[in-house]
């Protein structure tokens, strides 16, 4: 992977560094929700300041929650790139660890989602509605199988492009 040329706007960073966000994020809320909310598509609940897993309250504003808006507009966070030989042998059990891994986070957060896995040569790119599933999920296969591990992060777009393969 050192041969990869660093997309343009991109930088190098390490995998335990995910920069603050400068700027407004156009996906999140431009304004505090009323409480309580819930999302007119997933139905995760705004309450007590954050989004989560809740039954749906009586009288709850419906809202759009960020990840949906991002899966409505085709527009993903992060880019996981996974390939090489190893990925190719172990798909299956690869695949599980990151689905497993996804469904963790989206449990505990649930605007970070995967929103796509599409088959890219001999691995696959998945798409995600936020930076740190993204991170996570590459260091989550580096952690388990080694392998080689780039993270890429461009503030001006916030977006972060993870490439993994072993």
């Amino acid at each position: 992977m050192n041969a990869r040329a660093i997309p343009a706007g991109f930088q190098a960073i390490r995998r335990d560094q995910l920069r603050q966000e400068r700027e407004h994020d156009a996906y999140k809320s431009r304004h505090k929700l009323s409480e309580p909310a819930a999302c007119s598509d997933c139905g995760a609940v705004f309450h007590a300041g954050r989004w989560q897993w809740a039954p749906r309250p009586q009288g709850a504003e419906e809202v759009l929650c960020a990840a949906c808006h991002r899966i409505r507009d085709h527009f993903p966070a992060g880019f996981v790139q996974v390939g090489g030989q190893f990925f190719a042998e172990h798909r299956g059990e690869l695949m599980s660890l990151i689905r497993h891994h996804a469904d963790k986070a989206k449990e505990q957060h649930p605007l970070a989602r995967i929103m796509d896995i599409e088959p890219d040569g001999e691995g696959v790119l998945i798409t995600t509605t936020d930076v740190h599933l993204a991170r996570d999920l590459g260091v989550a296969l580096h952690h388990a199988c080694q392998g080689e591990l780039e993270l890429h992060y461009n503030p001006e777009e916030k977006l972060l492009r993870v490439y993994w393969q072993r």
